[in-house]
């Protein structure tokens, strides 16, 4: 029998995508108000993989990628994403969101993004919410899987998570220390 034992901590992770560069300082003073202070920001970065986003959001969307500084418990996924709902609701227009927001889980082993899309490779977290495993970590570089969206796959967001996996084994140390007696 395996015994119950919670999980180290996760990275909380976000990509925005937006194309006025102006409201974005107004949902980054946002999201550092409901999630904390940022670590890393890393931006703009190119978004030309699909034109699904145009219709809403217009042409020419870059994308930001935001490292927040406190890790986070992984059953809060869910309300993460609830969360970032409301911020871009918050931002709308006339019905049409002018930001998308992905929160995503970086850990060791994996990232993990929050969807309210179902799918066969998709977990149901409660709340409409459902967990996306985009990248496994193997090989000493994440991996993209059948299914994970091809920015995510594209060997620049996979070398920025990377990074990003780099320092947040960093602050699991760091945890573990200040832990012992």
């Amino acid at each position: 029998m395996s015994e119950p034992k919670e999980p180290d901590p996760a990275q909380l992770v976000m990509s925005i995508l937006i194309r006025n560069e102006e409201l974005l300082s107004r949902v980054l003073d946002t999201a550092v108000k409901v999630f904390g202070e940022i670590e890393q920001a890393v931006g703009p970065l190119p978004f030309d993989f699909t034109s699904y986003y145009d219709a809403e959001l217009g042409t020419g969307i870059k994308r930001w990628l935001w490292c927040f500084t406190d890790l986070v418990p992984p059953s809060t996924l869910a309300e993460i994403k609830k969360k970032t709902n409301e911020i871009e609701n918050t931002f709308a227009v006339e019905g049409k969101r002018r930001c998308n927001l992905d929160p995503g889980l970086l850990s060791l082993w994996n990232f993990v993004l929050a969807t309210g899309k179902n799918n066969a490779h998709r977990i149901y977290l409660g709340d409409g919410i459902f967990a996306d495993l985009t990248l496994l970590f193997r090989s000493s570089s994440y991996r993209a899987l059948d299914w994970t969206y091809p920015d995510y796959a594209s060997a620049e967001l996979v070398s920025i998570l990377n990074e990003m996996r780099k320092r947040y084994k960093c602050k699991l140390l760091e945890r573990e220390c200040q832990q012992r007696p």
